[in-house]
């Protein structure tokens, strides 16, 4: 949706007086409804500005010009138009002769304005010097507003004027690009209508932000229309979205409402997103439209499918995912025999596109890298035969990937090593090894740059961390890597899954479509053999001589905080040597007696104590920041001021704006699994008090555990639940589409 006409459009200089005069006849013709749309009002108005402050050396040429676009305004609205003005002292023209014409001062003007009357078969009043699109807007428009074309003509025709010659060469399409740091502020216009809707309805209009943000320019307009549309803003219900409906509309809506069932299939597979699934089974999400009391939620998925909100997916051999080290043929092989269908899925555009995308681009490097016999070790020995690599492994194991990219700079290519976060990159850089993190190389603030193609100018690419890559960051990546280019995805798989969609590290592991090369350098010391037993479901009493593992038994919640803040600000700073700011608290959620909110406000009361006075922080808080959905940076609140809350995040000064405090920052003593991942520190806390049993698995385990550098201490209240989590735990499983697109593309490419 645009801005009434002239509302955007540049303003003139002030002494040029007939270009107000063009705008204004313009913007008339628009309210009568003789244009097409608002968009070439306001290209026309824009465009005629700098034309006639070109005529504005001679007055009369100028007068004349003005003079036309009054007359047709006029015509637009039915009024006598030239035969109504001949008193003015420009419709003297008329009268003179045809030699007087030619002789006047005006002559070089007027020939021009026939030229192009000529040309474009209508009358030209301003825009002489456009050319390419706006010229072929100005001309549908006069068209139009003669009567000589329909309103649509000018997206069904050919254009009849000839464009400018292409540059030499242009430039490739842009690859998909990574969300925002800072997502573009909605227009407070936009905004303050929202608002006004949601007062109508009884909603809270501290959303209205929000809804604008989510719903774009027209949000007002889609709200009155639609409003279950509310459901696309985080943290609202259906029942509270039920509620806001029945406000607007009335006896009109109801549970069966085509709208209301559309959006809550959106929003059953936005929430399915959050767990990491990327698709869900047709009969979970019928299944979840039942409870929410839609009245035949197969025909919701239908008419979900029908106005092209969701997506159907049902091809032959498609199947949910499985884990890695499962039979890959098992499964399907088995429900083939039994001659069941694979189970139709249902997902959302943006996901379905990102793995598709993801999927080409993979086969892409997989069929173009050229195969080369390289020296070395093994993983050096699969990278020159190969376009793609996994490579698996614990902390230890990093160092390989990093060997491999300097082994490659050696023989002359571009490689480069890639991180998920900015403390594993410092890691990397104290080691002397340079690294960037993924979001940095996809923004461009970090890496080698872009060639003329768009494309990252490298041969080589080894990501660490490749379990926290999300399919669509995963996507961008690929789309952003040039032909023949070698990918080496590299990472542990016995960590939790990346923070959003997807688990694309895992599904090109299970597809086997490309060298899987295993390390066989274990973890060291007491941590090391504590972590990798967990990995294999044995959790080992270990020797910890210098206190390396220590075991702190709780009887409640209560006592699981208290003697979390008591080993972070006393026991491990006194016995490990390791201070409050580098020591991090892992537990399994946010909520709870004993989850990251009530850690944290623990924590703050005895390392930082304040009143919050700027948004609910103090100078000194240590946060968890989230730039984008699914990453995660820590830092520490700086100062604050109008434009917001200012924080050191590692080397870097970052502002959070103020309607950004809210929803993307918290207090970051405290984190979860999910939010360590990809991140180590030299002393770890890890918080297990005994409501936490249910959330506990094996990946959740060796991950949390894994953080630890130097130290780690478990608050232990759960029992022999712990001890389950590891032998029997498995992570709960994300329904992905990648693995059999995998398949099918390079099983037809061999």
């Amino acid at each position: 949706m645009t801005e009434p006409s002239g509302e955007t459009a540049p303003e003139a200089p002030e002494d040029v007086e007939p270009t107000e005069d063009v705008r204004e006849g313009t913007e008339t013709a628009g309210e009568a409804g003789t244009a097409p749309d608002d968009g070439p009002e306001e290209a026309d108005a824009t465009g005629d500005a700098p034309e006639t402050t070109d005529a504005t050396e001679d007055a009369p040429e100028t007068t004349d010009v003005t003079a036309d676009a009054t007359e047709e305004t006029e015509e637009a609205f039915g009024q006598p138009g030239r035969d109504a003005g001949k008193t003015g002292g420009s419709d003297a023209a008329p009268e003179l002769s045809e030699a007087q014409a030619e002789l006047a001062a005006q002559r070089e003007l007027r020939a021009r304005i026939e030229a192009r009357k000529a040309e474009k078969d209508g009358p030209v009043t301003a825009g002489a010097k456009l050319s390419g699109t706006a010229a072929d807007l100005l001309a549908a428009v006069r068209a139009v507003e003669g009567g000589a074309a329909k309103g649509s003509a000018f997206y069904e025709a050919t254009d009849p004027v000839p464009r400018p010659p292409a540059p030499e060469r242009a430039p490739a399409p842009t690859p998909r690009s990574p969300a925002p740091e800072h997502p573009t502020a909605p227009a407070p216009a936009a905004t303050a209508a929202v608002r006004e809707v949601l007062a109508r309805g009884g909603a809270p209009e501290a959303l209205a932000g929000q809804v604008a943000a989510a719903l774009g320019e027209g949000a007002a307009a889609a709200l009155s229309d639609d409003p279950w549309q509310l459901l696309a803003v985080a943290g609202v219900r259906p029942e509270q979205a039920d509620g806001f409906a029945r406000a607007l509309l009335g006896p009109d809506c109801g549970p069966g409402d085509p709208r209301r069932t559309v959006a809550l299939t959106v929003w059953l597979l936005e929430r399915a997103a959050l767990q990491g699934h990327t698709a869900l089974e047709a009969g979970t999400v019928r299944a979840g439209l039942a409870a929410h009391s839609v009245p035949d939620p197969e025909e919701a998925v239908d008419t979900a499918v029908s106005e092209g909100a969701v997506h159907l997916f049902q091809e032959e051999g498609e199947e949910t995912e499985e884990e890695p080290g499962e039979d890959a043929d098992g499964a399907s092989e088995e429900s083939r025999e039994n001659g069941e269908e694979p189970p139709a899925l249902l997902g959302l555009d943006r996901y379905a596109l990102a793995e598709e995308s993801l999927a080409e681009g993979l086969a892409r490097l997989v069929r173009t890298a050229a195969a080369d016999a390289w020296e070395g070790a093994e993983l050096e020995r699969a990278v020159g035969a190969h376009g793609l690599v996994l490579h698996t492994g614990g902390e230890a194991a990093r160092a390989e990937p990093v060997a491999l990219a300097a082994a490659a700079r050696e023989r002359g290519l571009r490689a480069l090593v890639a991180v998920h976060s900015d403390d594993g990159r410092r890691a990397l850089g104290a080691a002397g090894t340079e690294a960037v993190t993924v979001a940095a190389l996809l923004s461009g603030a970090a890496g080698p740059g872009r060639d003329e193609d768009g494309a990252l100018a490298l041969d080589l690419l080894a990501v660490l961390d490749a379990p926290q890559l999300d399919v669509e960051t995963a996507a961008t990546l690929v789309e952003s890597l040039p032909d023949g280019c070698r990918l080496v995805l590299s990472g542990d798989p016995e960590v939790l899954g990346a923070p959003g969609a997807g688990r694309v590290f895992a599904d090109a592991l299970a597809a086997g479509v490309c060298p899987r090369i295993a390390s066989r350098v274990p973890d060291p010391g007491p941590l090391g053999e504590l972590v990798s037993g967990i990995g294999v479901g044995e959790l080992n009493q270990v020797e910890a001589p210098g206190k390396e593992v220590v075991i702190v038994p709780v009887r409640d919640a209560g006592e699981a905080v208290h003697r979390a803040v008591q080993l972070v600000a006393d026991s491990v700073p006194r016995a490990i040597g390791v201070p409050p700011e580098r020591t991090q608290v892992v537990t399994v959620g946010h909520g709870g007696s004993a989850g990251t909110r009530a850690l944290n406000a623990a924590l703050k009361q005895r390392l930082n104590p304040g009143p919050g006075r700027f948004g609910g922080y103090d100078p000194g808080d240590r946060v968890a920041y989230a730039p984008v959905p699914g990453r995660t940076v820590t830092g520490t609140v700086l100062s604050a001021d109008a434009e917001g809350l200012r924080l050191r995040c590692g080397d870097d000064e970052v502002l959070v704006p103020k309607e950004r405090v809210e929803s993307a920052l918290r207090h970051g003593w405290a984190l979860t699994a999910h939010q360590a991942a990809g991140t180590r520190w030299p002393a770890v806390v890890a918080v297990l008090p005994g409501d936490a049993a249910g959330g506990l698995s094996r990946p959740w385990v060796y991950t949390a555990f894994g953080r630890a550098e130097r130290h780690l201490s478990v608050v232990h209240g759960v029992d022999q639940a712990l001890t389950r989590a590891v032998a029997e735990g498995v992570a709960p499983e994300r329904t992905t589409r990648l693995r059999p697109l995998l398949e099918g593309l390079l099983a037809a490419g061999e």
